[in-house]
């Protein structure tokens, strides 16, 4: 137990970091980690990734209250935004952590790498949607939050890699995006972590030390850590070139998402 709570505790500082430097979501990360980990744990192979996007989602409630207070320090949060989006995000993740937890570990697993593909293309390409117009009112913010809210739940983000495109295109400028983005990762960490506890709940083959489909010890070792690290992220995001840093993190995911693919050949 020693050393699972070393990983997640380093797993989680590396995460929260992430999510404040390149609003991302640490779920990009943590969830490959967590596949890795949790059939070392005791975890049924047929749950692993359910129990990675589970987790993931719970950890992030942590990460994103602390990456959004340090974010709004700065005033980089659009709360009337968040108040649009949010009734939508709420309902789509945790639909969408329901029927998650419904589905074949294989399928989640090649939802999870094409995203990645999406996600490192994203980044490498630095690709930012033409700014010509702005935020929609609130009934097509809210249908936009429900569809980062479904992908979200079947890739345990916190909806970063979507949303902030999503307001970029809108005219939000990007230090604001992704500080928007870190408080739109409550809901969608708090509406997802219920939809896969609500899935698991009662089942029969459920591991100990677990609340349906969340690992309560690596929730607390991603969630202490990430808590401290992601108000790091934040500050750095500041004052260091987040566009070559995301590049470079664009490659990174390249090569989980080989991996990953590999494994499943």
């Amino acid at each position: 137990m020693g050393l699972s709570i070393l990983v997640y505790l380093a797993c989680g500082a590396v995460t929260g970091i992430l999510a404040g430097l390149l609003g991302v979501g640490g779920g990009i990360v943590i969830v490959p980690l967590l596949a890795v980990i949790f059939p070392t744990q005791g975890i049924p192979p047929e749950y692993v990734q359910q129990f990675a996007l589970g987790t993931s989602l719970a950890s992030i409630m942590i990460t994103s209250v602390s990456s959004a207070r340090a974010h709004n320090a700065r005033k980089a949060v659009h709360w009337d935004i968040v108040r649009n989006i949010t009734p939508g995000i709420l309902s789509g993740t945790f639909v969408g952590g329901l029927i998650a937890t419904r589905m074949p570990t294989l399928f989640l697993k090649i939802f999870f790498i094409c995203f990645l593909f999406f996600v490192s293309a994203q980044m490498l390409s630095n690709y930012r949607p033409p700014t010509r117009r702005e935020m929609p009112g609130f009934w097509g913010t809210t249908g936009v939050g429900g569809g980062i809210g479904l992908v979200s739940s079947f890739v345990g983000i916190g909806g970063g890699s979507l949303s902030v495109p999503f307001m970029s295109f809108c005219n939000v400028e990007m230090h604001h995006a992704v500080g928007t983005s870190a408080a739109i990762g409550f809901p969608i960490a708090v509406a997802g972590a219920l939809g896969f506890i609500a899935g698991g709940w009662g089942r029969a083959d459920m591991p100990p030390g677990t609340i349906g489909f969340v690992h309560l010890l690596a929730l607390v070792g991603l969630a202490s850590a990430s808590f401290i690290t992601a108000p790091l992220g934040a500050r750095l995001s500041h004052s260091l070139p987040t566009a070559k840093l995301k590049r470079g993190f664009g490659a990174f995911l390249i090569i989980v998402a080989l991996k990953m693919l590999y494994g499943i050949l």
